[in-house]
């Protein structure tokens, strides 16, 4: 049986469709910059329905993204390294926890209102039962990873140590532009859930251009384009 095409009864193009999920999810724009851009390409769609297309397409964007990259996901089981950020809903505290590989690789994002052994410990779950479990796991000085590694029985894995954490540190930056554009967000769920689809975009858009020269670099980001513009193809 064959599966059925999300896209079929769209009157827009799923070309179209996807350069806008790509150009609000990549890039730090708004809804309205995405309108605009669109615009002066002779493409006229509002900006609901921008808001419309990431948040139906944008999760099985992602999803597709990470079903064809699992065949890399044995060296991401090397070493880790986990952080938490501060971010603000309705004014309130929260804290958004992410797994970095050794490679720059986002593998997981988990949203909590608290910090404690509680949140880490479902946290540390959630990557291990989706990633396996790596050989080191890199962390700042907080107590609750400790707590929860021994939980788990891996605080034989983890390391500490001022600078060691600097590849999660770093990867923070691109989602905080995302964030600052989108002027925060309203709901926890909200979060959790642009999150998990700009981690998934991050990762197949990030060609870590310093390790490589320009030749071998058009082609990676040619092959990553071509990529994105088959994903949900009928």
């Amino acid at each position: 049986m064959t599966k059925p095409d999300p896209i079929r009864y769209f009157k827009t193009s799923r070309e179209i469709i996807r350069l806008a999920v790509m150009l609000y999810v990549r890039f730090p724009l708004s809804l309205r910059n995405v309108e605009d851009l669109l615009h002066e390409r002779g493409i006229d769609v509002s900006h609901e329905a921008v808001r419309y297309w990431w948040h139906r397409f944008g999760p099985m964007f992602a999803a597709e993204i990470r079903k064809r990259r699992v065949a890399g996901v044995k060296s991401s089981k090397w070493r880790w390294y986990l952080d938490e950020m501060f971010v603000k809903i309705n004014g309130e505290r929260h804290y958004l926890w992410r797994a970095v590989d050794h490679e720059g690789e986002v593998l997981e994002s988990f949203v909590t209102k608290k910090r404690d052994k509680k949140a880490a410990l479902k946290f540390l779950k959630k990557a291990v039962r989706k990633h396996g479990r790596p050989e080191v796991i890199v962390t700042d000085g907080l107590g609750s990873y400790g707590a929860a590694l021994k939980e788990i029985g891996a605080a034989d894995r983890q390391e500490t140590g001022r600078w060691l954490n600097n590849r999660v540190e770093n990867s923070h930056l691109p989602f905080r532009r995302r964030e600052r554009a989108m002027l925060r967000f309203r709901r926890m769920r909200s979060l959790q859930k642009f999150a998990s689809v700009h981690a998934s975009v991050y990762n197949h858009f990030n060609q870590e251009r310093s390790l490589s020269s320009r030749t071998n670099f058009k082609l990676n980001r040619a092959a990553a384009l071509a990529e994105w513009r088959g994903l949900g193809a009928a």
